[in-house]
């Protein structure tokens, strides 16, 4: 629950109870006399007004809400997460808040670990007092630079496995390791990176095993979906953040919640597509053994930080990996033009009442009645119609929905995008979206099908874009894509890094269940 509270729901975690708390401040039995909840065992106070000035809003989550804070005293700027006691609805929520203050008061003093300052509770919320981080996730700069050099990687990769040594060697595995749970102190290249968020973590003693599911898909380690894990989980999701820093996207990625579960279960690392053949055999090394599916023979935090790799970081190649980020974004930017294809059939397929709304919206922005309307005009157009949208997000919307890529929307790109961002895919408009691909009525989309239907949207390149488009969307692998496939690719997201932050904390949990009832497991042990 750390103190930029961009997403609590990217992360997952099986609720053992249900009921409500009844020592809840609003509970209907508790009344006036009764005893009200008591979160914390030793808070600071219960008015944090008395110390500390509560500024803006800097980020909001499942359970509270962080402030700008000042101490008024010193004039020191901090951060304070509020945490409603309204949200805290069962003893799991509030034995989670307790263990998080009670870890991060555990844990020694760490550069790389940010500092609780104070704890106060009143009648309505948890206070914690924080050391105020300002320069972003170090999942914002991941998706800003695209991947990072290998002696800028080795240098992350080293700040977080330190605080994953630390956390072991005093009794606690994180059990949450990701990009978006880092830090950085400032804005400046130099800065430090801080963990900030402890609130799935846990005390663990020497042999002891969990069975809970908890943590973010794309990170969970494949012990914890079989549901017997220890602290070995935290050097694996380390892992998973190495590879995305030396190539932008993560190794075990699907379309579905089940797929990501099944990727991870078979733990098959890619090394073939750019920019792995760029990267050091020492880089590789060290991924394949800290993403070694059997947690006895992977990596111990210590032996990642003697691993040649790591102990040579400033002699790590400091250039960067050529055409990696173009490369990986492009064969997303097709797979989008393959929906984008898709839902220009269901565009004109919709009734006269499905699309009017959509017509009128872009009457509306078109202000010049050109027929096309401009990025001014979107962005102008947005605000009109309430949402106030950043520009590099209109710019994005911008470049997604064009299509000829001529810098503007014509009539028929506006729809696309709008049917998209409405959501309008009924399987009857699916269905005959697929039919358009499936020109033979075989019913399936083939790959000679494929590559006519793209022509025009494939560069020199086309036989490995359409090679990225089937391992993506071809689920079970027969060489070509099925009306289920098809309709799973056009109503789930294909890009991981919006998808990271747009899983809830129940959809993950019994996903080890499934894999275990329809024989996944065994197939995969089977396959490795």
């Amino acid at each position: 629950m750390g103190n930029c509270c961009s997403n609590p729901n990217a992360s997952v975690r099986k609720k053992k109870e249900k009921n409500h708390n009844i020592f809840s401040i609003d509970h209907p039995t508790n009344h006036k006399g009764r005893k009200k909840l008591c979160v914390l065992e030793k808070a600071t106070g219960n008015d944090i007004g008395s110390r500390y000035d509560l500024g803006h809003e800097l980020g909001r989550g499942e359970f509270g809400v962080t402030y700008l804070c000042t101490d008024k005293s010193s004039g020191e700027v901090l951060a304070c997460k509020s945490i409603s006691k309204k949200k805290l609805r069962t003893s799991i929520d509030i034995e989670d808040v307790r263990r998080e203050v009670e870890i991060m008061r555990h844990l020694p003093k760490h550069t790389n670990i940010v500092t609780l300052k104070d704890t106060y509770e009143d009648d309505n919320a948890v206070h914690l007092v924080m050391e105020l981080c300002e320069g972003g996730e170090l999942f914002d700069r991941i998706v800003a630079r695209g991947h990072y050099t290998e002696r800028a990687a080795a240098g992350v990769t080293r700040t977080i496995v330190e605080v994953v040594q630390m956390c072991h060697k005093h009794g606690v595995i994180h059990r949450d390791l990701k990009p978006e749970n880092f830090l950085f102190a400032n804005k400046k290249e130099s800065s430090p990176l801080k963990a900030i968020d402890f609130g799935l973590s846990v005390f663990f003693k020497p042999g002891e095993r969990f069975t809970e599911i908890v943590g973010s898909p794309y990170y969970m380690a494949p012990e914890v979906l079989k549901r017997n894990y220890g602290p070995e989980v935290d050097v694996w999701s380390a892992g998973v953040i190495l590879y995305i820093l030396l190539c932008g996207v993560p190794p075990f990625w699907a379309e579905t919640e089940q797929g990501v579960a099944q990727a991870i279960i078979r733990s098959v690392i890619d090394f073939r597509r750019d920019p792995w053949p760029k990267v050091s055999e020492n880089a590789k090394d060290l991924v394949k053994r800290m993403l070694d599916p059997d947690p006895k023979r992977r990596l111990t935090a210590q032996e990642v930080l003697d691993h040649p790799w790591v102990q040579n970081a400033k002699k790590a190649p400091d250039v960067p990996l050529g055409e990696t980020v173009k490369a990986r974004l492009k064969q997303f930017s097709v797979m989008n033009k393959f929906k984008k294809k898709a839902l220009r059939v269901v565009a004109e397929h919709l009734s006269v009442e499905e699309v009017a709304g959509i017509k009128d919206m872009f009457h509306m922005m078109d202000t010049n009645n050109s027929g096309n309307i401009t990025f001014d005009e979107l962005k102008v157009g947005l605000q009109k119609i309430g949402q106030q949208v950043p520009d590099p997000d209109v710019q994005m919307l911008m470049e997604a929905a064009d299509v000829d890529g001529n810098g503007t929307l014509d009539y028929g790109e506006f729809v696309t995008v709008s049917i998209h961002l409405k959501k309008i895919g009924n399987d009857e408009h699916i269905r005959k979206a697929f039919s358009y691909f499936d020109q033979n009525q075989s019913g399936y989309i083939e790959i000679d099908e494929l590559r006519v239907a793209l022509v025009d949207d494939l560069g020199s390149d086309q036989e490995e874009v359409i090679d990225a488009i089937i391992r993506d969307v071809d689920t079970d692998k027969d060489g070509r894509i099925s009306y289920d496939e098809f309709s799973t690719m056009m109503k789930a997201g294909t890009d991981w890094r919006k998808a990271s932050r747009q899983y809830s904390r129940e959809r993950f949990n019994n996903l080890s269940l499934k894999l275990m009832k329809d024989g996944s497991l065994q197939v995969a042990n089977e396959v490795r």
